[in-house]
């Protein structure tokens, strides 16, 4: 038998057990040449693997211990990427983030840049008010000088106009004068009357704002004007010879403001809210009314709204002169209003919502005198008074 010979010579070759030197035909180098005699069976030891979309799967050709070695080496290495695809994206993710805030961070800071700059041009206005001039003698003194000195201020015809939104006192028109009337530049001024009057006719007024002014004598260089007693003063108005008219307000505010006294007469109104108000005396007595819910409204042909902040005032005045012609207005907001020397009144009006927030009033002559006072000829249907007080409030300081 020729048993024993060919494994003698299998154990003098080396190739004894090997399964590579039994199944010559079953594997071939990637050359395609056959495995014979002349290759060393052991280079043909490394794995011998088949490529998959998302793993490798070795052949089980090798030992088991390497084979499970190797299995597990390509189970773990698909699992990280796994596990690391989604950070990849959140990187990706971050840098687009990342980009966005830089463009956003420059936008803000050209803003801030262009702030400071008309900032800077208006500062000698505003300087001049501070001092305690009013808008237009200080327009009036930076225009004098610039022409006089020769010298160039910034933006004048910024000051030759007169302007609601800026703070300047005058008679502007609202919808006195019809759809086409000017809302923010007064139809008529006097010089040296530093009373802002406001006069409501046909066309309804979708908003009027007045917030952090100074009004009265308050502040230097004020007075009211002859024979008035009111530094704020809204309300229909009696036409002699014609009939009275009202003003007609879907939602009221007088809030956060200073005054000597602080007089409600002859108002009907849906619903009155009145909180939150400190008085040096007061008498708060509303009457049951039947007031229906009102909005004023104008559509397309309605005058847009009316906002102005900060400005220094002899006088406030908001009325309804021509004949038979309520004043409409869609919101009337009475903000920080800092006044003295004169009363607060309103008067004569029918107003959806009103609300008395947070003011202060009082002169300073203790309880006896009620400061504060709602009459019983306001009339509400839904009637809220909460935490009223009465405490020792004296005028303010000029400033």
């Amino acid at each position: 038998m020729s048993k024993p010979k060919d494994e003698a010579k299998e154990i003098a070759d080396g190739t004894r057990g090997n399964i590579w030197s039994r199944f010559p035909l079953l594997f071939r180098r990637r050359d395609k040449t056959r495995v014979d005699d002349t290759i060393k069976p052991k280079k043909f030891r490394k794995k011998i693997s088949l490529k998959l979309p998302s793993i490798r799967l070795p052949f089980l050709v090798q030992h088991p211990i390497i084979a499970l070695k190797t299995l597990g080496r390509e189970i773990k290495r698909s699992l990280g990427t796994i596990i690391h695809s989604p950070i990849a994206f959140y990187r990706k993710v971050i840098k687009v983030r990342n980009w966005i805030l830089e463009k956003v961070e420059y936008l803000q800071s050209e803003s801030a840049k262009w702030k400071a700059t008309f900032n800077i041009i208006k500062s000698p206005y505003s300087l001049l008010r501070a001092l305690g001039l009013s808008p237009q003698m200080a327009a009036s003194f930076l225009i004098g000088v610039s022409a006089i000195g020769g010298g160039v201020v910034a933006n004048e015809t910024v000051f030759a106009e007169r302007s609601f939104a800026r703070g300047d006192s005058g008679v502007y028109a609202a919808s006195l004068l019809g759809n086409n009337a000017p809302l923010d530049v007064p139809t008529s001024y006097t010089d040296g009357d530093n009373t802002l009057l406001i006069n409501l006719g046909n066309t309804p007024v979708r908003e009027i704002t007045i917030e952090n002014v100074s009004v009265g004598t308050v502040f230097t260089g004020s007075a009211l004007p002859s024979g008035e007693q009111n530094v704020v003063d809204i309300g229909g108005n009696v036409v002699t010879g014609g009939t009275n008219t009202r003003l007609e307000v879907g939602h009221l505010i007088l809030e956060n403001s200073r005054c000597k006294k602080l007089e409600l007469t002859d108002i009907n109104a849906h619903t009155i809210i009145v909180t939150g108000n400190a008085s040096d005396g007061q008498s708060i007595a509303p009457s049951p009314g039947t007031a229906r819910m009102l909005a004023i409204g104008g559509g397309h042909h309605q005058a847009e709204e009316m906002v102005t902040s900060g400005g220094t005032y002899d006088r406030i005045q908001i009325q309804a002169p021509t004949s038979a012609v309520n004043g409409r207005i869609g919101t009337l907001r009475l903000s920080n209003l800092y006044t003295k020397g004169g009363i607060c009144a309103l008067y004569k009006m029918t107003i959806g919502t009103l609300e008395i927030l947070t003011n202060e009033i009082g002169m300073g002559d203790g309880f006896s005198t009620k400061e504060f006072s709602i009459a019983s000829t306001v009339t509400g249907a839904n009637i809220t008074l909460t935490d009223n007080v009465e405490v020792s409030i004296a005028e303010p300081a000029i400033q």
